[in-house]
């Protein structure tokens, strides 16, 4: 009787880890990144998801920090540029770092910044490794696109400028146009309303906590780029998958189970211009 009884219970053990083991993987199914198919749009951040645009961001910060003698003159480290100043708008790193300063002097401070920026990236912007093949994908598949930044919008024309993406994107949204700057949805929600497109057919590129946040609130699931020592942070705040760039074959083997058949007018009305990406 007890080997019997044992064995019964054996079996409802094991029946019931099947079934929770079932039911974590519809779980995560229906939160992934395939709960987007038929996927219709994709969302780019711009500054560390498209471009490596940290460097040249430090050192324009790092140089006119020096110039206003922030921190008693001792530079900021990559470090502290990344906790403190990655993903946010101007206005929100302005208010972090001179909070008693008026708008008059953080515009001037900023506009003197970007104007650095420009220069900088002009010398030697590139694109995260397998960015173009990723264009390449979605524009085959008529997928439409936007580039939705924090940066101010003269600088993130730029990028995609010296990227070779002006005519990949129909849409870039800033901030600066929008009531609230991420980790809001707001620039999200506002790029989805102008593309025609559902946030239930988006899949949205990150890589900062405030721009994962950002998509997560406006419904998407949110691809990050990271490198391995962020990728808890970043899981931790919503990501759905953190890949190390595009070229990553975890972004490729989700990619694949999506269906993103759509109407090929598109897809034809993008063709001519595969050839410049």
């Amino acid at each position: 009787m007890c080997r019997q009884h044992q064995h019964s219970s054996s079996d409802h053990k094991t029946k019931r880890s099947l079934s929770f083991g079932i039911q974590q993987q519809l779980a995560m199914e229906s939160s992934g990144i395939g709960r987007v198919a038929p996927l219709e749009a994709v969302l780019f951040d711009i500054d560390g998801t498209m471009a490596i645009s940290d460097p040249f961001h430090h050192r324009a910060t790092s140089e006119m920090l020096l110039k206003v003698g922030y921190n008693n003159g001792v530079p900021i480290t990559p470090e502290f540029g990344m906790a403190n100043m990655a993903g946010r708008s101007n206005e929100q790193i302005g208010r972090f770092l001179f909070p008693d300063w008026d708008q008059r002097r953080l515009d001037a401070f900023f506009a003197e910044k970007e104007a650095l920026f420009a220069r900088y990236a002009a010398e030697g912007l590139r694109e995260i490794a397998g960015l173009t093949p990723l264009c390449r994908w979605a524009a085959g598949r008529g997928l439409r696109r936007a580039a939705v930044t924090n940066a101010p919008r003269a600088n993130a024309e730029l990028m995609i400028s010296i990227l070779g993406l002006s005519d990949f994107f129909s849409l870039v949204v800033t901030a600066e146009e929008c009531g609230r700057s991420k980790p809001y949805p707001d620039p999200y929600l506002r790029a989805l309303d102008l593309l025609g497109v559902s946030p239930d057919h988006a899949l949205v590129f990150e890589d900062s906590t405030t721009g994962v946040q950002a998509g997560i609130a406006a419904g998407m699931p949110v691809v990050a780029i990271a490198e391995e020592s962020r990728e808890d942070k970043l899981l931790a705040v919503g990501a759905t998958l953190v890949i190390r760039d595009y070229e990553d074959p975890k972004l490729w083997a989700a990619l694949d189970k999506l269906d993103t058949t759509r109407p090929q007018a598109a897809a034809a009305e993008t063709n001519g211009k595969l050839t410049q990406l």
